[in-house]
């Protein structure tokens, strides 16, 4: 790139930048504005006030006056916010306003027309922008297509441009670093720049680098649902990030962070990705890990963690693995939704409502009046019906509970201070003894009887675990079990199990989901309408079961699903079946499935080496940065391992912020942790998805790192004898797919076999 094209480049920044500081400046006299206004009208609030409280109509004038000040005040703070978000977004500009530079003609234009590409927009007067938003649809241009003629969608229809430039622009701090042109979509010099950085304990925005697959996915606005099937470390997770970015920016005004959730892995990963939408100057979705969400449905449980399903999942009880086959199955989910349709005619499990110790309303007249009601009733009307009748039973027992003896006995218990502060509530002196205490009495009845009014109202008479337990004793007759390979001995053994885990206050992973959407239904718990965007990822270890519930309980909200199904630790085979699946729920013709093949988070030589781990890796294309080869290590025992494992660790200090050690399990983690620290080895052991990711050296069970990266990860105990399980080939490539520099794998005696495939020239054998 010429010194001359640099120089008029550099001017040009110079002159949107003085431009964005001066806007910077008016955007802070606008907040000072707005708070000193803020501050008088406070000041002077009682004095601009008028009270006048002695007629009606003094009544009204006061009330519209404070009714003004109110308003003044909102205006004042909506004035603030305005201004303080234009000043974070002009602060942000003015390290690096733009990093495109886009030039073409339009179809019947003349004039050729240059716009500048950045993270927002900026204009210096009405509809002159100096800068366009990433997310604009003219912006679409340079993530899409290459220099010539091309199409784009704009809000009036299709627009026609011929392209004759595209430049991207490295900026640090107001200076022009580089200048690149590029006939391509996004230039790979570009993307090597911002893939050689070190890993961070948070992810980083990748606007200036999306490739064209992701742009689709960010700018799908037709899809219900949109499945992205995407290798480890192509960018699905960053993309769909932008996608919420672009989502709000779209559907401004209409659509909040509010009714966007994710769906994550696990903590970890929340906490890791929590700074893009708020560097990209958006509030961020909702953001929480199926567990979390159905810990906080079911308190008085303690939901399975995602450690003790993964000792579960990789336990070799094969009954246990059938019986958690059906219940995270389609059919299971039929099942019970046929069971719950059954309930409006029978088989309703109620609990008696109990007053002083006594049966205050039995089960049997709550059944009852349940049933009392004709078939066009559905279960939530049915149970709405026989909420206002019990209240009515409830009114109506007040009078005939006043003439107790313990009601009697009460009043008399009262103090005077007591019987003052109840007569407040009546206006009016007593005709006779016998009518304070009878208003006594009711106010001493209601009080007692508020409690079953409360479980009355919050539906406390449905039993919903002897439901729950009557479902599970039910599913041989709703679902074939020859399909699993289970007997009916087999299932009742199971359901004793749950009983007893439940018992013990503890709920499967495979029962909650099954035990919310029981309760949901025979509730009458409306879904979750106000939610537009469902995000999902690492999709490959959710189960169909859980997927239904998902669409059941946010039935108008779009999916976006992402993940690899290479990589599903927890469903391994049924991961495979889940886009079958998942097409009988969603409309086809409102169904996008795309594929990323590439993968950029490693280099060239780790992406060749761990596709190999794969049956089916070929698929999976490298991006050219190049690195070291992998590195095994085949050692005797486990003091050799140790040694070798200190080896690359001080290694790594010398250039990486960043190294993980990844091994199987929990227990494998907490003893190598140890282990390092007898030798003074500084290491921080991550051994639960609520915890911080911290920079130096990591131990890390395998399923905590989904959706993690690291500068170096080395996988400890690669050996036949902890990977040995085809089972655990998936595992070993998601350990594997974490390293973004330099991979090592430690092994003892004999390397795993999973690693066969793997030709010797794409790794070094130490």
């Amino acid at each position: 790139m010429s010194d001359s094209i640099k120089q008029k480049e550099q001017k040009h920044l110079n002159d949107v930048l003085a431009k964005v500081k001066f806007a910077k400046n008016e955007a802070i006299q606008k907040i000072n504005r707005a708070e000193k206004d803020e501050d008088d009208i406070n000041k002077n609030f009682y004095n601009d006030v008028r009270l006048k409280t002695s007629t009606y109509s003094g009544m009204m004038e006061t009330s519209v006056s404070i009714r003004q000040q109110q308003q003044m005040l909102e205006e004042r703070e909506n004035s603030w916010k305005h201004a303080t978000h234009e000043y974070d977004k002009l602060s942000k500009m003015e390290k690096r306003p733009y990093f495109a530079r886009l030039d073409f003609e339009e179809e019947g234009e003349d004039k050729p027309e240059t716009i500048y590409i950045g993270l927002g927009s900026f204009t210096d007067r009405p509809d002159h922008y100096l800068i366009y938003d990433w997310r604009a649809p003219i912006s679409s241009i340079y993530y899409d297509s290459k220099i010539g003629k091309l199409t784009y969608k704009t809000p009036m229809g299709e627009q026609t441009v011929n392209v004759t430039l595209k430049r991207q622009f490295q900026i640090k701090d107001g200076k022009i670093d580089t200048i690149f042109d590029t006939d391509q979509v996004v230039g790979d010099q570009m993307l090597l720049d911002n893939l050689n950085g070190k890993s961070n304990t948070k992810m980083k925005s990748i606007v200036t680098t999306i490739q064209a697959e992701q742009n689709k996915i960010i700018r799908d606005t037709k899809s219900d649902l949109l499945f992205v099937q995407g290798a480890a470390g192509s960018g699905k997770t960053a993309a769909v990030l932008q996608r919420v970015a672009f989502l709000l920016y779209q559907y401004r005004g209409r659509l909040s962070s509010g009714q966007v959730i994710l769906f994550s892995p696990n903590q970890l990963f929340n906490d890791y990705i929590n700074q893009v939408l708020p560097e990209l100057g958006e509030q961020n979705m909702v953001q929480m890990t199926y567990y979390q969400y159905s810990s906080l449905r079911v308190p008085k449980f303690k939901v399975e963690t995602l450690s003790e399903r993964f000792e579960e999942d990789n336990s070799d009880d094969a009954k246990l693995k059938k019986i958690n086959q059906l219940k995270n199955s389609l059919d299971f989910f039929k099942g019970e939704t046929a069971y719950t349709n059954h309930l409006n005619t029978e088989d309703m499990k109620f609990k008696n409502l109990k007053f002083q110790g006594d049966i205050f309303i039995s089960k049997e007249k709550i059944s009852e009046i349940y049933y009392s009601f004709n078939e066009n009733y559905n279960l939530r009307n049915r149970l709405d019906a026989t909420k206002e009748r019990l209240i009515k039973m409830l009114n109506r027992r007040v009078k005939s509970e006043m003439k107790k003896p313990w009601v009697e006995q009460a009043v008399q218990d009262l103090s005077r201070e007591q019987i003052q502060a109840v007569q407040r509530s009546h206006p009016d002196e007593f005709e006779n003894a016998d009518r304070e205490f009878e208003f006594l009495a009711r106010h001493i009845v209601i009080g007692a009887l508020r409690r079953i009014r409360k479980q009355i109202v919050h539906a406390r008479f449905l039993g919903i675990n002897n439901q729950f337990v009557n479902f599970l004793r039910n599913v041989p007759n709703l679902i074939n079990l020859d399909k699993f390979d289970l007997t009916k001995d087999e299932w009742n053994e199971s359901v004793d199990e749950s009983i007893a885990r439940m018992k013990n206050g503890h709920v499967s992973m495979a029962d909650v989901s099954a035990y919310l959407y029981l309760f949901d239904r025979i509730s009458g718990k409306r879904p979750k309408t106000d939610i537009k965007y469902l995000f999902i990822d690492e999709v490959q270890d959710y189960t169909a079961f859980q997927m239904a519930f998902l669409k059941f309980t946010f039935p108008r909200a779009r999916f976006t699903l992402l993940g690899d199904l290479n990589q599903a630790i927890f469903t391994h085979e049924n991961s495979h079946s889940l886009l079958q699946e998942l097409s009988t729920m969603f409309d086809p013709e409102k169904t996008n499935v795309v594929q990323l093949t590439k993968s950029y988070r490693s280099t060239e030589q780790i992406t060749d080496f761990t596709k190999y781990i794969l049956t089916e890796g070929s698929q999976i294309e490298s991006f050219a940065r190049e690195g070291d080869k992998p590195v095994v290590n085949v050692v005797n025992n486990h003091d050799e391992a140790i040694d070798k494992l200190v080896e690359r660790i001080d290694a790594d200090k010398q250039k990486h912020d960043t190294t993980a050690i990844v091994v199987k399990n929990l227990a494998e983690a907490k003893t190598l942790s140890k282990q390092l620290d007898d030798k003074n080895v500084k290491n921080t052991l991550i051994q639960t998805e609520n915890q911080r990711l911290v920079t130096g050296t990591l131990v890390i069970p395998a399923y905590l790192a989904k959706g993690l990266e690291f500068d170096s990860v080395v996988m400890f105990n690669g050996d036949e004898e902890h990977f040995g399980d085809e089972a655990d080939r998936q595992l070993v490539y998601t350990i594997c797919t974490r390293a973004m520099h330099e991979l090592t794998i430690i092994a003892k005696k004999q390397l795993s076999h999973l690693f066969d495939a793997v030709p010797d020239n794409l790794y070094d054998l130490q």
